[in-house]
């Protein structure tokens, strides 16, 4: 592998694909809950230019990304990408 992949999350932003372990929508109150406390710790990363909040990616480091593209957009995106991989296989 040439370096880590990274996934386009909207108006030139981009988060390592590696890194992202859930992906979901806003709108539920545990998400908001999570997004709350993730503010409270300094852990939010807000990628939305002003925009609407559409999908908070969650990150194995504990940092919480928000995204002004949807949740089925990112993970179309990740499928994709991972779909294109020149030898066929996936990494874990």
């Amino acid at each position: 592998m040439l370096g880590p992949e990274v996934l386009h999350i909207g108006f030139g932003n981009h988060v390592i694909m590696n890194r992202v372990i859930a992906i979901v929508s806003p709108g539920s109150a545990p998400t908001r809950r999570l997004i709350q406390e993730s503010r409270s710790r300094n852990a939010v990363i807000d990628m939305t230019n002003g925009r609407r909040t559409k999908a908070v990616l969650i990150t194995d480091s504990g940092h919480v990304v928000l995204a002004p593209i949807n949740p089925e957009t990112v993970a179309g995106r990740v499928s994709s990408s991972k779909g294109n991989r020149a030898d066929g296989e996936y990494e874990d």
